[in-house]
């Protein structure tokens, strides 16, 4: 029915009641109780576990005040899912959506160090004191980021003067692989997911997506 900061708000109005009670930030509430919301039963929603191939111009948001296109208006299901982290407006890839927040919890929490591949079509002249740097650390104004996994990808055509580039981190600083990219002079100039805890979005065109399989929950809740 809301975000967890929009529950907080129906609570403190006084809308939300718990076995006919009035509900507070601390009630705990079990699967025997009632819950309503102006007088209105809460029902259970069914869990989804939504890949996304996202494309370009969609931003990683439930809405949009200035009326951007967001991944939600794609999905275009009755559940209400949540984009787990984000992705930039122009990052293209694997995009894992769902209403299971617990798994979004672990999903996000650095403590589990869930892998993020990008590839970053990146300028300038790539060297090996770049790469190390990139694999040992770089420090960002937000402090330095954590060890990564850095190669160059052979064998895609690019424009001249432009190298294809996969990092792979657990981290999700905002815009982190750019910022590590520009801090070891290689602006990036197109950057896509490619894999996100393990999954991969392969057969699924921009803007195409599909429910996980059974195994491929079973093994995000076993990680």
């Amino acid at each position: 029915m809301a975000s967890r900061r929009g529950a907080d708000e129906l609570i403190k109005a006084g809308r939300v009641q718990v076995n006919d009670q009035p509900g507070q930030l601390n009630t705990e509430v079990s699967d025997s109780d009632s819950v309503t919301v102006n007088s209105d039963q809460v029902q259970k929603q069914n869990l989804r576990y939504i890949l996304l191939n996202k494309p370009r111009n969609t931003v990683t948001t439930l809405s949009d005040p200035e009326g951007r296109s967001t991944v939600i208006e794609i999905l275009n299901i009755k559940e209400r899912v949540v984009p787990v982290g984000r992705l930039d407006t122009n990052t293209t890839g694997v995009l894992l959506l769902t209403n299971d927040g617990y798994l979004t919890h672990k999903l996000m929490h650095p403590s589990f160090e869930f892998d993020k591949v990008y590839e970053a079509e990146v300028e300038g002249q790539i060297t090996d004191g770049k790469m190390r740097k990139l694999e040992q650390g770089i420090q960002l104004e937000d402090g330095t980021t954590a060890p990564a996994k850095a190669r160059i990808l052979e064998g895609t055509t690019l424009s001249k003067g432009r190298t294809l580039i996969e990092l792979t981190i657990h981290e999700g600083k905002k815009h982190q692989v750019k910022r590590m990219l520009e801090a070891v002079d290689l602006p990036v100039r197109r950057l896509h997911r490619s894999k996100y805890a393990g999954l991969k979005a392969d057969g699924l065109r921009p803007g195409q997506w599909r429910d996980l399989t059974k195994d491929e929950i079973g093994r995000l809740k076993q990680a």
